[in-house]
């Protein structure tokens, strides 16, 4: 009889670690799917329906309307996920919702609110990056790491990983780190699986497959990621620790004139400049009265990757100027300029040629082409970047999308300068290094999370 006992405890024992395997493997993952059924998750949308099939989660787009998501029961906050993601042809994309919520309003697909690891099988290869689903638009456009754009390989499934921990997300496509982006919001939610597509017939009866979906949320550790992938920090002039390993400095400390001087005296003006609350603001307090005038940088910069964010009010016009040369004869700070505009109110915009004088173009020389996901309307925070390679190769980018390139001192650059405002400036901007400047134009433009890193 103890014999057969022994033999029955046995059998159980075994039987119940078989069962807390299959939800847990030894590295601390946990199955989100079972591979038979939808439980543990709920459709929410009109578009798409979800079905499960060969061990899959498939859903399939029937409609134009508005993306669908299927969404986890269960809330999470840090954690690290992993699923395996198929895409049938380019008309039809997906993305992966992380600490997410819903709107008040709205219908469900556009109640949906979050960040997410975007799937993009169309030439624009933008997946791995973040979106922010109806609410704050893309965080991390793929432009961004564009060595990480080729990750995604079409018609086979694609292992995506994307890690939250404390209030940095960063995403994996096929093993190749695509996106770091350090927010200041949602610490928690649920996660949800996107079918959405293009507007048009192409795209409805396409299918996405999900599978192999797991979680880890214990004994968490950041995954390292490789040496020199901009990071987007939307925390108020700060660096992380991985900013900070890769050579950025902040050329703002939030709180003082720290590193900052007039472009025409050696102190910082004594007006028509405002810091405080984080920010670094032009604003002439007195009408009629001599601006603060522009601000340099008390060190002179040769190649660089300097990044900004700019906030402009209507009508306003500013610019962040790079290669400044302080012209003795005028007095007039002199260089290459990233225009900050509002395009719609300002006239400048229609000054110039083709645009050139426009946000984020290069002033007077070549115009930006700006695509509707990297614009936002006036009074919102944009994020400026400019990169200068030590073989002069030059590039602008606005909230995370490219918007030109050229090279400083080649034939066009020169071509560009000689019909522009600067054709009698002899070697206009072609010095080996020069100042950075924010510019005052009499208008109310603040600026903040100013950041450099000196390049080799």
């Amino acid at each position: 009889m103890k014999k057969f006992i022994v033999k029955t405890f046995s059998v159980i024992a075994i039987v119940g670690i078989c069962h807390i395997a299959a939800g847990q493997n030894k590295s601390g993952f946990v199955s989100l799917f079972d591979g038979k059924t939808l439980k543990g998750w709920k459709s929410v949308g009109t578009s798409a329906d979800f079905k499960v099939a060969d061990g899959a989660m498939v859903g399939t787009r029937k409609s134009h309307a508005s993306g669908n998501f299927l969404i986890s029961d269960k809330t999470y906050s840090d954690f690290v996920l992993e699923l395996d993601v198929k895409v049938e042809g380019d008309l039809i994309n997906s993305g992966v919702q992380v600490r997410s919520h819903f709107k008040e309003t709205g219908n469900y697909a556009e109640m949906v609110t979050g960040n997410q690891c975007e799937i993009d099988p169309s030439t624009r290869q933008w997946t791995g990056g973040i979106f922010d689903s109806n609410r704050r638009g893309w965080l991390y456009p793929m432009d961004l790491n564009p060595a990480a754009k080729s990750a995604f390989k079409p018609g086979v499934y694609n292992h995506i990983k994307v890690e939250c921990i404390g209030n940095e997300t960063k995403t994996w496509v096929n093993g190749i780190a695509t996106a770091y982006l350090v927010d200041t919001l949602d610490r928690s939610g649920f996660i949800g699986l996107q079918v959405h597509g293009k507007d048009n017939a192409g795209s409805v009866g396409k299918s996405i497959w999900f599978k192999n979906i797991k979680i880890k949320t214990k004994n968490l550790v950041t995954t390292p990621f490789p040496e020199g992938i901009y990071v987007v920090n939307l925390q108020s002039n700060s660096l992380s620790n991985y900013e900070k390993q890769n050579g950025w400095k902040l050329l703002f400390d939030g709180k003082t004139s720290t590193g900052w001087r007039s472009a025409t005296k050696p102190n910082f003006p004594d007006k028509g400049w405002d810091v405080s609350n984080g920010l670094i603001t032009s604003d002439p307090q007195v009408k009629d009265q001599p601006s603060g005038g522009d601000i340099i940088t008390e060190k002179k910069y040769h190649a660089f990757d300097l990044s900004f964010e700019f906030k402009t009010t209507p009508a306003a016009n500013s610019g962040v100027k790079y290669f400044v040369k302080l012209d003795e004869k005028s007095g007039v700070p002199i260089g290459l300029e990233y225009q900050v505009l509002d395009d719609a109110l300002n006239p400048d915009a229609k000054l110039g040629r083709y645009g050139n004088r426009t946000e984020s173009s290069l002033y007077d020389l070549i115009p930006a082409k700006k695509p509707a996901v990297a614009q936002k309307p006036v009074g919102e925070w944009n994020i400026g970047r400019i990169i200068v390679y030590p073989n002069n190769h030059v590039e602008h980018y606005l909230n995370g999308v490219k918007v030109l390139e050229y090279d400083r001192g080649s034939p066009a650059f020169r071509d560009s300068v000689a019909i522009s405002k600067f054709k009698n400036f002899p070697n206009f901007a072609e010095a080996p290094e020069g100042y950075i400047l924010l510019q005052d134009h009499g208008c109310v433009v603040s600026y903040r999370n100013i950041k450099i890193k000196e390049l080799q």
